[in-house]
């Protein structure tokens, strides 16, 4: 067919016309041009966010610690280092602050997103009078691209189903790529891409913050060859060192033996070491240990080896994600970039963690939800811990020692221990103290305007149509220039689950509720009222070390005032003690469901939308049509830690595996591979009663006929994991049942047809 020569000349017009990225001269008389595009203002700069998690004051060897990280070290050298700078005492609420500018709280993610109420405070999500960074941004010209942890979407809009604007794509990122939770395994990750959930990249070397950071610097290349003058923002938020635990075994081993002496000795340690590098000041106090954390030395000799191998693990972790952050700096120096990026470093998104409980663990959600673990079944697992098939935390005294010199440590918001975190700022053609540090008080809510005044953006008052309530944030370029620069954030208050704190010009209130930071699940019902506040000093007491309560009264009576008027203003009111029904009133996909169909193509459903199979019987059925050569997985729930899988293996034999973390693990094999035709699968867990947690007797059936059974000694009283997802044709993250070996990720079903399925509760 020919083409006429008007549509020729329309094409080579086009071809030759300047792209529609600027608005054309005025001609007089005739009317503006409008521009296609919008251009980030004249000198904006690339903006780079690194955000790593649970990862104490005093855990880098920049601000002291005993894990290398040279990366860190060489942005300190050309930048500046912030040691009073604080985040929110846990995950969510951080994020939700650092991303909008605005109090956690006031923003709805006032706890951690998977545990929240009806409270407009802790609803779980970004309101929309709050919007991200990256919205803003985008809409100035900014190319926006969030890779690795979100955490800030609601329980009830993370199935495929959606909706999905509250997904990094629906809060200004044009590019996702990363995970969900709050964690994830790091060898077989529960990924997603945009909002469709996808296996990892195949390989026997993977591992997740490697894969993240090749995505962001491929991310990176790509607007650089295609839009050089347009300017990026980067969110690049690793898992690390948030549990599980889990690092390249080179990386654990160049630790081995480092941690023997223990946490107390450690502790002094990282004391002397911050002392002499000068990032804490001279008169500091070292912190008595909290109570009911046990010395090092009442430590069994296997208790103590455990112990110190999951240091090691830790460090090893943390180690390798510095690595991982270098390769995104020298991707951007090699490009000519980062002479003109903002490059903001933070260590943490609050103070390291004490979820592994008093000992540790190596498949820490069976303690988290009461289920021991015994010291045998630790030891036993010594050498593997941190590799493939292990999903380990460490003890509660090493995130006491990585958060020295304070007290406490993650989600206790009282205390700096959980609150202070190190940050280091690069930005070669605007920072010119290099080596610098800067002690002003400052805040994660103070990054959103620190950018907007560095891209010479005003906060808009309307986005999308929706007036924005005002940034409580302060932007942060005032200190790049003068270390002895007055602060300007005067007043922060600090609340998570109930326990709270009140900074204002130099002084703090805290007061300590009653949830130890190792024991996650804390249902007590103290009354706020009974609480002890203390009063602090700042200025003079760096580390939170002498209580002035009895000597100031009346100051401290005018804090507890500053507070509560912070606290209604943010939402964070009324204060409420943890309870097992709190989310009783927010939405939910599984309420009052007994049963729930699926069919193949089924992936990435949440395990909070799927009927409560816990502390009750229940069964999975499946009708599937094979082929000679039928294989796969027909329905999978959890991954590696704790979950099951109803799948056909290698020889075409029907298989139920159920992982009941490192307690037991059960695998029923029929006694046959399926015949070609159409099938009935069944899988029947017979709930003891009497209980949260009780065991069970449980039996395979294949087309109505026993296969086989077991006994559980126990079961899971509200979760196989936090991440994982419900898949039908394919086990999306870690793997649940036991695969044949060289089987692909993911082990999809193929030569026949899964016709339909359910899960029922009895």
């Amino acid at each position: 067919m020919q083409l006429s020569r008007k549509f020729i000349a329309t094409c080579l017009a086009f071809s030759t016309t300047p792209a529609f990225t600027q608005q054309a001269p005025a001609v007089a008389g005739a009317a503006a041009t409008p521009a296609y595009q919008v251009k980030a203002p004249a000198g904006a700069p690339n903006v780079v966010i690194v955000l790593l998690d649970d990862v104490g004051f005093g855990a880098p060897s920049t601000f002291g610690g005993p894990v290398r990280m040279p990366v860190l070290d060489s942005l300190a050298r050309e930048g500046l280092r912030y040691n009073n700078f604080h985040t929110t005492a846990i995950c969510s609420p951080t994020r939700a602050a650092l991303l909008t500018g605005r109090n956690a709280h006031a923003t709805g993610i006032g706890a951690v997103e998977n545990v929240p109420d009806e409270r407009p405070g802790y609803s779980g999500f970004h309101t929309k009078d709050t919007a991200t960074i990256a919205e803003v941004l985008r809409q100035n010209g900014y190319s926006t691209a969030a890779i690795g942890k979100w955490h800030q979407t609601p329980d009830w809009e993370l199935s495929p189903s959606g909706p999905f604007d509250r997904w990094p794509t629906g809060e200004g990122f044009e590019r996702f790529y990363g995970f969900q939770g709050g964690e994830t395994d790091q060898y077989d990750p529960s990924l997603y891409d945009g909002t469709t959930p996808v296996m990892r990249p195949q390989g026997q070397d993977y591992h997740l913050t490697e894969d993240l950071a090749d995505k962001a610097i491929g991310w990176l290349r790509v607007q650089h060859a295609v839009t050089p003058g347009k300017p990026v923002f980067l969110y690049f938020a690793p898992g690390a060192a948030h549990a599980p635990l889990q690092a390249p075994k080179a990386w654990i081993d160049k630790y081995r033996g480092q941690f023997d002496q223990g946490w107390d000795k450690l502790r002094e340690e990282i004391f002397a070491r911050q002392k002499a590098l000068g990032v804490i000041p001279a008169n500091t106090a070292l912190t008595a240990r909290m109570p009911d954390l046990p010395a090092w030395d009442t430590l069994s000799a296997d208790q103590k080896r455990v112990a110190s191998r999951l240091m090691e693990v830790y460090a090893g972790f943390l180690a390798h994600t510095d690595a991982q952050v270098g390769k995104l700096v020298d991707a951007l120096k090699a490009s000519g970039q980062f002479d003109n990026t903002m490059f903001l470093y933070i260590v943490g998104d609050n103070g390291a963690s004490s979820e592994g409980g008093l000992l540790g663990s190596a498949s820490y959600f069976a303690p988290v939800q009461g289920l021991p673990e015994s010291d045998a079944a630790r030891l036993a697992q010594l050498d593997a811990l941190g590799g493939p098939g292990t999903y380990p935390h460490f003890p509660a005294g090493w995130a006491w020692a990585l958060d020295t010199p304070f007290k406490w440590s993650k989600a206790v918001a009282s205390h700096l221990g959980g609150t202070r975190n190190p940050m280091v700022v690069v930005w070669p053609k605007h920072v010119n103290d290099r080596g610098g540090l800067r002690s002003q008080f400052s805040h994660v809510n103070d990054i959103a305007p620190t950018i907007l005044e560095a891209a010479h953006i005003q906060a808009p008052s309307v986005v999308n149509g929706i007036r924005q309530k005002p940034m409580d944030g302060v932007s942060l370029l005032y200190s790049f220039a003068d270390a002895k620069a007055a602060a300007r954030h005067s007043t922060q208050y600090f609340e998570v689950f109930g326990h709270r704190a009140i900074y204002h010009d130099g002084w703090m209130a805290s007061a300590f509720h009653s949830r130890r930071p190792w024991s996650v699940i804390d249902y007590s019902q103290k009354k706020f009222e009974d609480d002890q506040w203390e009063l602090y000093d700042l200025s003079t007491d760096f580390s939170q070390a002498h209580d002035l309560a009895q000597r100031e009264p009346a100051r401290l009576a005018a804090m507890q005032d500053l507070f509560t008027r912070e606290a209604q203003r943010n939402q964070v009111l009324p204060l409420r003690n943890m309870t097992p029904t709190d989310a009783r009133a927010l939405p939910s996909l599984s309420a009052g469901r007994t049963s729930m169909t699926f069919g193949q193509g089924v992936v990435g459903v949440p395990e909070s939308a799927l009927p409560k199979t816990y502390n009750r019987s229940w069964s999975v059925s499946a009708t599937v049509d094979t082929g000679e050569q039928a294989r796969g997985v027909i329905a999978s729930l959890g991954g590696g830690s704790a979950g099951w899988s109803l799948y056909l293996d290698g020889s075409g034999h029907p298989v139920f595996t159920y992982r009941l973390f490192d307690l037991k693990t059960v695998t029923l094999r029929g006694p046959a591979p399926l015949a070609a035709g159409r099938h009935q699968l069944r899988f029947d867990f017979n709930y003891d009663g009497g209980g949260y947690g009780k065991g069970a007797n449980v039996q395979l059936l294949v087309d109505g006929k026993p296969a086989g059974m077991d006994r559980l000694p126990a079961s899971p009283p509200g979760f196989y994991t936090i991440d994982e997802t419900f898949d039908v044709g394919i086990d999306h993250g870690s793997a649940a049942g036991e695969y044949p070996a060289g089987a692909m990720p993911g082990y999809a079903f193929t030569g026949g047809r899964i016709d339909k399925g359910s899960i029922d509760l009895r």
